[in-house]
């Protein structure tokens, strides 16, 4: 029979997880065991005996997933990030299972992220990195542009994307804002103007996206939006990857409608982003064409990915661990 003893199991394990969650839990008290594999129906049995188990962003945890958890005596999901996308949360609830995710880890480490990203790609930074480690010191073909004056569309003013619009501001940049909640006062202290989607897409020299994914924002990117763009534009996501129509992307790529792309989300990545594949074949054609563009640049989903991040995940998850199994309300804003 499964126990209630507090003890958590990890799965989708990475080097990282280790030092910082399994560190945390140490501290605390609290049994755990990590597991290098995703959740699914298939690996179910390895969360029994444990009264919680924790996922990350990209484990599709289904009706089926979860009713296996119930069977296991598993009474928490914990999620090791602030999206919930992946996630039956009606089928949890219904099965009574508590989820619960950590909302603000580092906003600040994805908006500079944001900015590295534009940085790097505006003024081809991985492209000269590449040149001078192989004694190419040419620096033919690396002109970028000035962000002084320029124009950005943020789309999405939460915690993350307010924060990169006050960055984007630092660089005396006219920032334009869209929200479907907006906070003017907030606009109105920092110089920056909310605008409606249809303008801030149309104005834009820039455009950055730091909004969750829901019904309205699914592929908020998309050919008739790209089209109504400023020729040249450059876009930027952190977010998620569905809020970009990849083939449409690409095919605004070709023509020249889009000067270049930043991406640390992609709408497939599940099975391919925080993997190795360095010796295999990537069978994502559409990734694997965006990946030839020499304007376009892809990191890994690391945004999130800073020591201050990391503690912060590993305390809430823990936290909220050990809250649930004594009876106790998780962090307040943890639960879905």
């Amino acid at each position: 029979m499964a126990t209630t003893s507090p003890t958590l199991s990890v799965f989708d394990t990475k080097s990282y997880d280790r030092d910082y969650l399994g560190k945390r839990a140490t501290e605390a008290g609290l049994a755990i065991k990590f597991h290098d594999y995703r959740l699914e129906v298939e690996t179910v049995g390895a969360a029994k005996h444990c009264r919680a188990v924790s996922v990350f962003v990209n484990d599709p945890i289904t009706r089926e997933v979860l009713e296996g958890l119930a069977g296991e005596g598993v009474r928490h999901l914990a999620l090791r990030c602030a999206g919930h996308n992946n996630v039956d949360i009606e089928a949890a609830k219904s099965l009574g299972i508590q989820v619960t995710r950590v909302p603000s880890y580092s906003p600040h480490a994805v908006a500079e992220h944001t900015l590295a990203l534009l940085l790097s790609l505006n003024r081809k930074i991985h492209r000269a990195y590449n040149r001078v480690r192989e004694m190419n010191f040419s620096i033919g073909g690396l002109v970028g542009f000035d962000l002084f004056g320029k124009t950005v569309g943020v789309i999405g003013t939460g915690k993350i994307g307010r924060l990169a619009a006050e960055i984007f501001r630092g660089f005396k940049m006219n920032v334009l804002a869209y929200d479907p909640f907006p906070d003017p006062a907030w606009a109105s202290a920092n110089g920056i103007a909310y605008t409606s989607i249809e303008n801030l897409m149309a104005s834009s020299d820039i455009i950055s996206l730091h909004t969750p994914l829901t019904p309205q924002t699914d592929q908020i990117i998309n050919a008739q939006s790209l089209a109504a763009m400023k020729p040249g534009v450059v876009i930027v996501n952190v977010s998620r990857g569905r809020l970009i129509d990849t083939y449409a992307l690409i095919e605004a790529l070709k023509t020249g409608q889009v000067g270049g792309v930043a991406l640390d989300v992609y709408e497939e990545e599940e099975g391919v982003f925080f993997e190795d594949l360095s010796g295999e074949v990537l069978q994502d054609d559409e990734l694997a064409r965006l990946l030839s563009f020499p304007n376009v640049l892809v990191t890994s989903h690391q945004a999130f990915l800073t020591e201050e991040a990391l503690n912060e995940i590993a305390r809430v998850t823990v936290e909220n661990v050990l809250r649930l199994a004594a009876g106790n309300p998780a962090i307040e804003g943890t639960t879905l």
